[in-house]
């Protein structure tokens, strides 16, 4: 939780949100109803650009985004004073909402997909409900923690899906992916004891994030089972941001008080803040948007593989940017992490091919 307090800038507070709804692959539009006359379809078709070209500018505009939103969430919260973190995620999810009926129902980068049941309402209220408590946990962890150990705790993500797997579906794993699953709880272990910001609240609360992203994961796919539920990554990032920032409204107004009004007077003040705070939201979007370009242009694991190296990428510039301390015993620890998770990829893709 935000504590009623001055605002202050620290060394040890690298606040950064997990804006992106995690959403794991869904068949695409033109798998599920046939091609579509889209403008990014029209645009493939007939652009000169050829698609290694255009696959290597979309994986460009991914990671950009990704760490783009990184550094203007730091900025705004640990330089600039912006001290609202719960208002600026609901101010994340309306953009979301807005920015996807513009590319659904004026774009139609894809079919458009309607709620068709009470019930399957109120199975994606529940996974926005997951995700608010996700983004609640990380908020309030990355006050106390600095951006690149909120990444390798992130990295951990696997690990947490692998126990809500099997505690709630009792679904089970080869051994080999088990024993790919523990460097990446001892790198943890490493960069923790050594991390020289290391704050234990913020450490739980980050736990707690990551936990919770995993934890929507898996209800997801347990919730949205059959075909007529199952709805397209974006159409389903349409329907979750309104109910996430519903949700956050409540919680935005009791824990940071009258935000709206502080942050008009504000921008009175200074109308630059008008500037970054749009240009935040719609780069949270664009998180979004490019995650599903690349999974559309390349492959799920694809996608994985290269949020690894996101992960490092983005530990790597905040580390110089924002001149955070770390140590060799840290960046050890990052890195087990890192080869825990790709090894975990490799013996998840062998143990479905040894099922099929």
């Amino acid at each position: 939780m935000v504590e009623a307090q001055s605002w202050t800038t620290r060394r040890s507070s690298n606040p950064r949100f997990e804006t992106s709804v995690d959403i794991p692959s869904t068949p695409t539009g033109e798998v599920r109803y046939g091609t579509t006359n889209n403008i990014f379809a029209s645009f493939s078709a007939t652009s000169f650009v050829s698609p290694t070209i255009l696959t290597a500018l979309i994986i460009a505009s991914w990671y950009l985004s990704n760490i783009g939103v990184l550094l203007l969430n730091k900025y705004l919260l640990s330089f600039y004073g912006y001290k609202y973190p719960i208002f600026l995620t609901m101010l994340h999810m309306i953009s979301c909402t807005f920015y996807s009926l513009i590319a659904i129902r004026w774009f139609q980068v894809v079919p458009f997909q309607q709620i068709l049941s009470r019930k399957q309402f109120l199975k994606i209220f529940a996974l926005s409900a997951i995700f608010c408590f996700s983004v609640v946990c990380g908020n309030t962890s990355l006050r106390y923690l600095p951006v690149s150990f909120n990444q390798a705790i992130g990295a951990t993500t696997p690990f947490f899906t692998a126990i809500f797997a099997f505690l709630i579906t009792c679904k089970k794993e080869s051994a080999e992916v088990y024993l790919a699953l523990m460097p990446v709880v001892f790198g943890i272990v490493l960069a923790s004891n050594s991390e020289p910001l290391f704050h234990l609240f913020g450490f739980l609360m980050c736990v707690g994030s990551t936990a919770g992203r995993a934890l929507k994961s898996v209800v997801q796919g347990l919730l949205l089972t059959s075909d007529s539920e199952k709805l397209h990554s974006m159409n389903l990032l349409l329907y979750m941001a309104p109910m996430a920032a519903m949700i956050l409204l409540p919680l935005t107004l009791y824990i940071e008080g009258n935000v709206f009004s502080k942050t008009i007077d504000k921008a009175r003040n200074d109308s630059f803040m008008v500037f970054l705070l749009i240009g935040n939201a719609t780069v949270a979007y664009l998180v979004n948007l490019t995650n599903f370009l690349v999974t559309k242009h390349t492959s799920a694991l694809t996608l994985q593989v290269l949020g690894n190296a996101k992960a490092a990428v983005a530990a790597v510039v905040s580390v110089l940017i924002f001149k955070n301390p770390v140590n060799v015993m840290g960046i050890s620890g990052f890195a087990v992490t890192i080869m825990g998770v790709v090894l975990y990829s490799e013996a998840k893709k062998r143990s479905k091919v040894t099922a099929h």
